[in-house]
Protein backbone atom coordinates (compact mmCIF):
# COMPACT_ATOMS: atom_id res chain seq x y z
CA UNK A 1 0.00 0.00 0.00
CA UNK A 2 1.28 3.35 -0.90
CA UNK A 3 2.01 6.00 1.65
CA UNK A 4 -0.17 8.56 -0.13
CA UNK A 5 -3.47 6.50 0.57
CA UNK A 6 -6.15 8.13 2.06
CA UNK A 7 -8.45 6.39 5.02
CA UNK A 8 -10.29 4.11 2.91
CA UNK A 9 -7.32 3.13 0.91
CA UNK A 10 -8.20 5.41 -2.30
CA UNK A 11 -4.99 6.79 -4.30
CA UNK A 12 -5.70 11.01 -4.49
CA UNK A 13 -6.57 12.34 -7.18
CA UNK A 14 -3.77 13.22 -9.71
CA UNK A 15 -3.66 17.30 -10.71
CA UNK A 16 -3.35 17.68 -14.23
CA UNK A 17 -4.90 21.33 -13.87
CA UNK A 18 -7.91 19.87 -16.18
CA UNK A 19 -10.31 21.05 -13.76
CA UNK A 20 -8.76 24.49 -12.97
CA UNK A 21 -10.63 27.77 -14.00
CA UNK A 22 -7.28 28.71 -15.70
CA UNK A 23 -7.47 25.75 -18.06
CA UNK A 24 -11.26 26.19 -18.67
CA UNK A 25 -10.23 29.89 -19.45
CA UNK A 26 -8.08 28.77 -22.12
CA UNK A 27 -10.06 26.10 -23.19
CA UNK A 28 -12.58 29.08 -24.37
CA UNK A 29 -10.43 30.72 -26.03
CA UNK A 30 -9.07 28.32 -28.00
CA UNK A 31 -12.26 27.27 -29.11
CA UNK A 32 -13.03 30.63 -30.08
CA UNK A 33 -10.55 31.27 -31.73
CA UNK A 34 -11.26 28.24 -33.89
CA UNK A 35 -14.90 29.15 -34.43
CA UNK A 36 -13.32 32.35 -35.83
CA UNK A 37 -11.30 31.26 -37.65
CA UNK A 38 -13.66 28.47 -39.66
CA UNK A 39 -16.42 31.30 -39.67
CA UNK A 40 -13.80 33.51 -41.89
CA UNK A 41 -12.78 30.76 -43.86
CA UNK A 42 -16.68 30.12 -44.39
CA UNK A 43 -17.08 34.07 -45.30
CA UNK A 44 -14.17 33.74 -47.73
CA UNK A 45 -15.48 30.83 -49.50
CA UNK A 46 -18.98 31.84 -50.08
CA UNK A 47 -17.09 35.40 -51.35
CA UNK A 48 -15.07 33.36 -53.73
CA UNK A 49 -18.22 32.07 -54.80
CA UNK A 50 -20.23 35.28 -55.69
CA UNK A 51 -16.98 36.02 -57.26
CA UNK A 52 -17.10 33.58 -59.48
CA UNK A 53 -20.83 33.66 -60.18
CA UNK A 54 -20.20 37.19 -61.34
CA UNK A 55 -17.64 36.38 -63.55
CA UNK A 56 -18.61 33.39 -65.43
CA UNK A 57 -19.71 33.45 -68.89
CA UNK A 58 -23.08 33.81 -69.24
Amino acid sequence: MSDDAGPDGAEPPASTGAGTEKYKQRAVLLRVMIYIFATHLFAGFVMLLFYLGQHAQK
